[in-house]
């Protein structure tokens, strides 16, 4: 199966393959050198388990040895004398190959004087392997270096990307997802995610535009410091070695102040991420204690509105007692000067009502005689009317 790439990896794999790659990068050595002294350790390591072959430690040695001189070959061109008679010699037909006699005698001596090496010259090419090879572990080291700083430069912020996505996480749940979970909190919930998103935006703009303005300055100091080092190459400046070196070392103390000064940017940022936890905590105590507040409010006005009320019901029942007791006092009054009546006097007026109301009755019956004499009258008035007409 593929392996994966790096950016493929989740964040914990990646930290183990970096902290690997971190320990194993001061161990490397130069693959064509370290062989044979593996080779050596390994067969005295083994020498007390099984007897080394002879001669394996000398092969190993002159197989690096080949393999260093087929790589200077490989370099070097074929521009030389000496280079030029033994490709000529590489290249020759079969047939004279097979000459025989002088010939081969010569060709012998001609390959064994172009071709030796002394053994300054072998020294001179071994010091120039290795010197490239330091070069090539130094390059690598850089190389390495660098790409551990960017992967921890890309870890750092998918940290940061992480810590901020779960904190809007959390606060969209606390403010959305609980208030939409609740049964009367649908017209809340949209209010509060429309701020939400609001808020979201005016933040993303914000940040938009500080990362427009940081990025102009650094255009601007990227062309200053272009315009210095035309300057300074028009004027024939030129860096020496230990001008290098001073400056390497100064950008070496830079690097530690800013990884310093990240770390304290990071701790920074984990502190105000909490502080914003905090005061969105306390915000929204805030706001439950001003809605609390507020139902307070209306419950002491309604209140109020009922105390009121009932004090105007208080006066009209005073006002109806005060005239229920003036009337009381009235009926007592008349109730103490009341006197009773003699017998004969109530029966005599007894007899009195008894004698109209049966004159009443006549009355009544004569008044109804009357209409309907009156309504005869009529009819026959209309009769002599109506035959008044027709004639």
């Amino acid at each position: 199966m593929a392996e994966r790439g790096p950016a493929a990896l989740p964040l914990p794999q990646l930290r183990a393959r970096l902290r690997e790659a971190r320990a194993g990068r001061h161990a490397l050595q130069p693959p064509g050198l370290a062989q044979p002294l593996r080779d050596a350790v390994l067969g005295s390591a083994e020498g007390s388990v099984r007897p080394p072959s002879p001669g394996s430690h000398a092969n190993a040695l002159l197989r690096t040895e080949a393999e260093m001189f087929e790589k200077w070959y490989h370099k070097m061109e074929p521009s030389g004398p000496s280079l030029q008679l033994l490709t000529e010699m590489q290249d020759a037909t079969p047939e004279l190959m097979q000459t025989r006699g002088r010939y081969k005698s010569k060709l012998h001596g001609a390959m064994d004087y172009f071709v030796g090496l002394t053994v300054e010259q072998k020294c001179e090419l071994a010091e120039r392997e290795l010197a490239e090879m330091k070069d090539e572990i130094e390059r690598m080291k850089e190389d390495s270096e660098q790409t551990l700083q960017n992967l921890e430069a890309v870890i750092e912020e998918a940290d940061v990307w992480w810590t901020d996505v779960k904190k809007a996480m959390n606060d969209f749940e606390k403010d959305i997802i609980s208030t939409i979970s609740s049964k009367k909190g649908s017209i809340i919930a949209s209010e509060k995610l429309l701020r939400y998103m609001e808020e979201k935006n005016r933040q993303r703009d914000l940040l938009r535009e500080k990362l427009r303005l940081k990025n102009y300055l650094l255009k601007g100091y990227k062309k200053k410091l272009q315009q210095q080092l035309r300057q300074k190459e028009q004027m024939g400046e030129t860096l020496c070695e230990v001008r290098l070196q001073e400056l390497q070392v100064r950008n070496a103390q830079y690097q530690e102040q800013i990884d310093e000064k990240n770390q304290e940017l990071l701790q920074l940022k984990l502190t105000s991420g909490k502080t914003v936890q905090v005061f969105n905590f306390y915000n929204r105590k805030l706001q439950d204690a001003m809605e609390t507040s507020t139902s307070l409010m209306k419950d002491i006005s309604q209140r109020k509105e009922l105390l009121e009320k009932i004090e105007r019901e208080a006066a009209v029942v005073e006002e109806q007692r005060a005239e229920a007791e003036s009337v009381n006092r009235q009926l007592r009054k008349q109730l103490s000067d009341y006197s009773v009546p003699h017998v004969l006097s109530y029966v005599q007026k007894k007899m009195a009502i008894t004698e109209l109301k049966n004159n009443l009755k006549g009355w009544e019956r004569k008044v109804a005689v009357a209409k309907m004499s009156m309504q005869s009258y009529r009819r026959a008035w209309n009769q002599v009317k109506m035959s008044a007409n027709e004639h």
